[in-house]
């Protein structure tokens, strides 16, 4: 079965989709982001878990990423679809388009509850790989009917948040290699590995980030201004689950 996980602005998704039923938040590891149930998009049955919370009223260091992908788990999920708003570190990453990565960058400051293991459970993951590339493939051999251009194989720098990054960072951030800037995807694509869960992450562009001195910082007026246009965007991942 399929999840969807909605990032910001996408909170509800879409207006066509039918609830079923909420779904239980409790976990072992505390309360799972509300908004969580089960849904019917066409004639798929799948879960959506708003990232954030249905009112998005957690920031990014607060979610709760162990119950949510516990919960997940336990709802029958073997494949994520990761809907996230991100920031540009390249130019041919412009806002409105979607970009598919493939490696991750971790610079979140260890505040985060990152593993299931741990009080007495060992083990080792490898994220040498650690996004679901087949889907990926498939996303790219569609892109020619989407209504916004599609990048696949960058890498994300995943930072701590609520602050935007200083240009002096931004700058850092692409000396690293990193195409596109989030604040959500670690420890998420992680625990979905050690759940044994396919993880493929769908990255909506909402501005270029403090790189570029020739443009203004970015500031939250923008990105929500960027996600109010990207409507189609949200239509077109229907097809994907």
């Amino acid at each position: 079965m399929w999840a969807i996980i909605g990032g910001t602005g996408f909170e509800k998704f879409s207006d066509d989709i039918v609830k079923l039923e909420d779904l239980p938040r409790e976990t072992p590891f505390g309360l799972a982001s509300s908004g969580l149930r089960r849904i019917r998009v066409q004639q798929t049955e799948c879960i959506f878990l708003p990232r954030h919370g249905a009112q998005h009223e957690q920031m990014p260091s607060e979610v709760n990423y162990r119950a949510n992908i516990f919960a997940l788990k336990r709802a029958g999920v073997t494949q994520i679809l990761s809907i996230s708003a991100v920031g540009s570190l390249q130019k041919e990453c412009a806002p409105g388009d979607l970009v598919l990565p493939t490696q991750y960058i971790d610079r979140t400051k260890g505040y985060r509850k990152a593993t299931f293991c741990g009080e007495g459970i060992v083990g080792h993951v490898s994220l040498a790989e650690p996004v679901w590339q087949e889907g990926v493939d498939w996303v790219l051999s569609q892109a020619t009917a989407f209504p916004f251009a599609c990048h696949g194989q960058k890498t994300y720098v995943c930072i701590e948040g609520p602050y935007f990054s200083t240009r002096a960072e931004s700058l850092s951030y692409r000396q690293m290699g990193a195409d596109i800037v989030g604040m959500t995807h670690f420890p998420e694509f992680a625990l979905a590995r050690e759940a044994g869960i396919a993880y493929l992450p769908a990255c909506f562009v909402t501005d270029y980030d403090g790189w570029d001195p020739t443009r203004p910082p970015v500031t939250v007026e923008e990105v929500m201004e960027v996600m109010k246009i990207m409507a189609p965007g949200k239509a077109a991942i229907h097809g994907w689950v």
